[in-house]
């Protein structure tokens, strides 16, 4: 599998749905499960990591980093109150990839603090995914986000349609995130096959 991290990024909360997009074409896949059962996460993270390596597809574990390297996860995601428990030290010695998700100027300096793989900016747009305390961040904080990490992929979610994943990638993220825009479709796949289209053209 090249170095290089896919553009097309969708998160997802099940394995039956990393089947679905990894049979679509995605190559780099984010499990996001929350408020299940240790033993119903740690299957499911079993079961997505099968799927990718069948495919040679690459898979993110959200938040629970031990399951990720009890597993055998190459790469896990972690937001602002993960690492507060996380143990990045513990991590890092399991050779595994750490993404951090920022969404102000503080939180950016604190994942810095950490070395990050990888830094996720967001919501870009209004997002209906969750409740968000912080303002649509806009294209114009990504080329500040970018500036700011050196050569770590940026990856920019919330909001995000093909169309505006493409302005994403032109303002300088490397990698654009979904999940509504992709999982609430009428036809997911499809809909996948269009943000594939739109950003490994840009890629």
């Amino acid at each position: 599998m090249s170095a290089r991290l896919d553009p097309f990024y969708p998160v997802v909360d099940s394995a039956d749905w990393v089947r679905r997009l990894v049979g679509a074409g995605a190559r780099l896949i984010q499990l996001r499960i929350k408020d299940r059962p240790e033993a119903d996460i740690r299957e499911q993270v079993r079961a997505s990591l099968a799927i990718c390596a069948a495919a040679s597809a690459r898979l993110v574990v959200n938040d629970y980093w031990e399951i990720a390297i009890d597993e055998g996860a190459s790469h896990v995601h972690l937001g602002q109150e993960d690492l507060d428990a996380a143990d990045v030290k513990a991590i890092r010695a399991a050779g595994l990839r750490i993404d951090v998700s920022t969404h102000t100027y503080d939180e950016l300096d604190r994942a810095l603090t950490i070395n990050p793989d990888a830094i996720a900016l967001g919501p870009i747009w209004p997002t209906i995914l969750k409740q968000m305390p912080f303002a649509p961040q806009g294209l114009e904080r990504i080329g500040e986000w970018k500036r700011s990490i050196g050569d770590r992929p940026l990856i920019a979610i919330g909001g995000l349609t093909p169309e505006r994943a493409r302005a994403c990638l032109d303002a300088g993220a490397d990698i654009v995130a979904v999940v509504n825009d992709v999982l609430g479709a009428a036809d997911p796949e499809a809909r996948a096959a269009e943000w594939i289209a739109a950003t490994r053209s840009a890629a």
